[in-house]
């Protein structure tokens, strides 16, 4: 498990400015701790998979002063301040999107597991960070096993970490951390190939790069 404090997020965003982008402003922005429970029946069958975010100091202020509950920073949230805030930041996917991606592996690569809709299912305010939680169910429940996980967003705004893993019955949840070198050359490679004034409206999709993968082995496979 690993654990960014709100302020390294800040000299990370830096850092990523200086190795990666000379003429584009920095990615990522936003920087938030995942935490995910996989649903898996008797059967071994995973249903779905709840997602728990917690989001960097800086992106909470910002995020409560939008909502105009900038004293909830130092008081906490009220019950009317969660049941508003939950699910507001699903709203920003379009479709059935939401950060999340499941795949099965196979011998000849993955193949994705289709998803449902993300649901809200509440937000808290703890030592001045917002935790969100939401489910994603599986359109098909599929076996477990073999089974792969990853959170990120596409065009690397955001940057996700994952920070805990429930136990997931009859399996073993092992966690690849990204190529960072191999990560940052990309950005390079590709941000070099477009006239500067496009390199931030159009920054390359490049956060599967960036993201932790987490993988199913259960009953020995």
């Amino acid at each position: 498990m690993r654990f960014i404090p709100p302020f390294a997020a800040v000299g990370l965003a830096a850092l990523t400015s200086v190795i990666c982008v000379t003429r584009a402003a920095s990615h990522p922005h936003v920087f938030v701790d995942t935490d995910l429970a996989v649903e898996v029946d008797e059967d071994g069958l995973v249903h779905a998979v709840m997602v728990t975010w917690t989001y960097d100091a800086f992106e909470t202020l910002l995020v409560l002063d939008e909502w105009g509950m900038v004293a909830a920073y130092d008081t906490g949230l009220s019950v009317a301040d969660a049941e508003a805030l939950t699910g507001y930041d699903l709203l920003r996917f379009e479709g059935v999107g939401g950060d999340l991606y499941l795949a099965r592996a196979t011998s000849e690569g993955e193949t994705a597991i289709a998803l449902n809709a993300p649901e809200g299912r509440g937000v808290s305010l703890t030592d001045g960070r917002l935790t969100t939680t939401h489910r994603r169910a599986l359109v098909t429940p599929t076996p477990a096993a073999g089974v792969v996980i990853r959170s990120y967003d596409p065009t690397f705004y955001t940057n996700y970490t994952l920070y805990q893993i429930a136990p997931v019955p009859g399996c073993i949840a092992e966690v690849t951390p990204p190529n960072l070198d191999a990560a940052y050359s990309l950005v390079d490679e590709l941000l070099y190939a477009m006239p500067q004034p496009e390199a931030e409206e159009n920054y390359p999709k490049v956060g599967k790069a960036f993201s932790d993968t987490l993988r199913l082995r259960c009953g020995g496979a």
